[in-house]
């Protein structure tokens, strides 16, 4: 993987110096002094020396005559149409973006427009855009068209409680492969299960000193959590009641950095659902507590400034330090601790790797049901835009440099400025230079990603061209992981290949999925259930499948027999969706859920394949109903092709259960496959 950095000292200057983030892009016709296309900018996470001086306010170097200050117009009368850039733009029409809605995004986003020549629409427009920028959550109310930057059910599906219950489904299929996530407990439906798991632990090992952190299902910004270190301590009368929690195992030995408790917060594109496409950012921000970590104790257990990184909380704090460098302060770069780890002798490459594959695998864990959302708001066959969304992962690094999963924000904070207090009850938005020089990043590039032009050049494009091979790839992290960050421009050539333009860094959003699919792929077998459930949903914008449906499924699938009737099959479904139902929220339509439909799933392959793992009987099962259903679809289509030639002839074509049309999700096995898997399938069946 690609490391984030090198030692602080010697780094290469700050590219801000000559390029702020703040300005607007360069015009194409003025010399890009100071910025050799071989040394771009954005390419990987950079040390920077402290105190360093940014070119974006006054005291910074000169800015070169004509490049405008940020916030000023970017129209200047004949410069449209001009030689090189100026002109190829003039040859194809802008990219349109409506920003009415962008919120707190909103002035990283002005920003990221005009580097990047985009029309921006601030009161939105009566014609489509090629992209809808919101700043909380998905809408579609007039959206039949375009991109929006946000997915149906994201903000559901990364809440406590329903992250927690994702992980833990993946916890039980691979125990090892989800061991970043702290053990978790759902208020107060478990906390019966939890007084009893926690005495049952304590007795086995009486040197066992647990302390656990209660974090409520809607908060954030780090409001209503506290720690306790035993189950009796739970404030359980009101506030739990009305607003239920998580509880997990506190991790009581994270790395500090200056005597510090900090966290991570990386930026992921989730570019695509189907086919699955994620991107990491090079760059982070590392957000720090406010006083020296010591171990929980009584004495110190609500000491928020000592063991919760919340920025919101530490801002409070007279201890906060508001930095315009990058390796100081409260709020700092990732890369920046990623510099002092390596000069320290840590290995760097490796912290990557499993940061990585943190990150998959939790998007692996989330989009089955990310999915159900998708088809219920978004039909398939219906207008309407197609979706991308930044997440915010909050992990914590642990003594040994282990990463562990704090929390995922639908809405990470895309704000460039901070408060400051004038004076008593005064305050002031200032730039914050830390959070500019990440989060401008990950906005432009997040939108050259999807930059509609560049899709259509694509497509008109046969075949397409693999711009760098994973070969390639894995040559290029060694190189960088080897290679000090002040020989930037001594880098393979292939970074040029990937998506580098002209006036513009390369991307600072690196493609780890499906780069990385062959070793991930495994792990996805909720996809391929929740598939299943799709297919079987009946009725397109439902999220929950009726009775009817999961009797087809099982009568499809050839999964009873005398063993296990059709009655049997409706007990099982009135009693997993009953109990289910009576712990969610959503109300509003009756039927099985996703989570319950998994339950069940699960409860079918362990009756089948007693003497498997959990995760083999799922795959064996899987398979087994992937190979029915695709021979009945081949049946229908036989039967859809020569129904009028067979009626005629008096041969009638019958296909088992309702016609249900094939999701575009589902795994339609080949006919060589399906051959190839009959025999296993037979010596399995009831």
């Amino acid at each position: 993987m690609e490391p984030a950095g090198a030692p602080p000292r010697g780094c290469a200057p700050a590219r801000e110096a000559e390029e702020p983030p703040g300005s607007p892009a360069v015009p194409a016709e003025e010399p890009q002094e100071g910025r050799p296309a071989e040394e771009p900018p954005g390419e990987a996470p950079r040390c920077v020396a402290a105190g360093r001086q940014r070119g974006r306010r006054g005291g910074g170097p000169q800015v070169p005559a004509g490049r405008a200050a940020r916030g000023r117009g970017r129209r200047v009368p004949g410069r449209r149409g001009g030689a090189e850039e100026g002109g190829r733009a003039g040859r194809r029409p802008r990219v349109t973006v409506d920003s009415s809605k962008a919120k707190t995004s909103l002035e990283a986003l002005k920003i990221s427009l005009r580097q990047l020549r985009w029309r921006e629409f601030p009161l939105g427009r009566r014609l489509p855009c090629d992209i809808y920028w919101h700043g909380v959550s998905f809408h579609d109310n007039d959206i039949f068209s375009g991109q929006v930057n946000k997915f149906p059910g994201m903000t559901e599906m990364v809440r406590k409680i329903t992250l927690s219950r994702a992980v833990r489904t993946m916890q039980d299929l691979f125990p090892l492969e989800y061991n970043f996530y702290p053990r978790s407990w759902i208020l107060p439906e478990e906390f019966p299960l939890f007084v009893a798991e926690v005495r049952m632990m304590k007795d086995s090992d009486p040197s066992w000193k647990p302390t656990f952190i209660v974090k409520p299902d809607g908060g954030c910004q780090g409001d209503g959590i506290y720690l306790i270190k035993d189950p009796s301590d739970i404030r359980l009368t009101g506030s739990v009641q009305s607003r239920p929690a998580v509880v997990q195992e506190y991790i009581c030995k994270p790395l500090l950095v200056d005597k510090l408790k900090f966290d991570i917060r990386l930026y992921v594109l989730l570019k695509s659902l189907e086919p699955l496409e994620i991107y990491i950012a090079k760059d982070g921000l590392s957000r720090f507590c406010t006083e020296p970590y010591q171990e929980p104790t009584l004495k110190n257990l609500h000491q928020v400034f000592m063991h919760l990184t919340n920025y919101s909380l530490n801002i409070h704090s007279g201890n906060f330090i508001h930095s315009d460098s990058v390796n100081t302060g409260s709020k700092r770069t990732f890369s920046s601790i990623l510099c002092r780890l390596s000069s320290r002798g840590a290995d760097v490459k490796k912290l990557w790797s499993d940061i990585i594959s943190l990150v998959i695998k939790t998007i692996i864990a989330l989009t089955p049901e990310l999915k159900v959302y998708y088809q219920s708001d978004i039909p398939a066959g219906k207008p309407g835009p197609t979706c991308f969304q930044i997440l915010g992962f909050d992990i914590l690094l642990m003594k040994n440099l282990k990463p562990m999963l704090l929390e995922v924000n639908a809405n990470p904070s895309m704000r460039i400025e901070h408060e400051q207090e004038l004076s008593p009850g005064v305050f002031e938005n200032v730039p914050s230079p830390v959070d500019e020089e990440v989060k401008v990043a990950v906005i432009r590039d997040t939108l050259r990603l999807v930059d509609p032009q560049k899709k259509k050049k694509k497509d008109s494009q046969c075949p397409p061209l693999e711009p760098v091979s994973e070969a390639t790839e894995e040559l290029l992290d060694a190189a960088s992981a080897e290679q000090p960050a002040e020989h930037p421009t001594e880098r393979p050539a292939g970074d040029a290949a990937r998506g580098a333009e002209p006036g513009l860094p390369s991307l600072c959003l690196k493609q780890v999925f499906p780069k990385y699919a062959k070793q991930f792929n495994y792990l996805r077998l909720v996809d391929r259930v929740a598939a299943l459930f799709i297919r079987f949903l009946g009725v397109k914008g439902t999220t929950k499948l009726g009775p009817t449906g999961f009797r087809t499924f099982i009568r499809n699938c050839k999964l009873s027999n005398s063993t296990f009737s059709m009655a049997a099959v409706d007990i099982l479904y009135i009693d997993i969706t009953r109990r289910w139902n009576s712990v969610g929220s959503d109300h509003k339509e009756s039927g099985m859920c996703l989570q319950a439909f998994v339950e069940a799933f699960f409860c079918l392959a362990q009756k089948k394949y007693k003497s498997l793992p959990l995760h083999e009987q799922v795959a064996s099962l899987l398979n087994f109903c992937e190979y029915h259903l695709a021979a009945l679809d081949e049946k229908r289509l036989v039967c859809g092709r020569g129904s009028a030639e067979r009626q005629s002839a008096g041969v009638p074509c019958h296909a088992d259960g309702l016609h249900l049309t094939p999701a575009a999700h589902t795994p339609l096995l080949s006919r060589t496959a399906t051959a190839s898997k009959l025999a296993d399938c037979r010596s399995h069946r009831y």
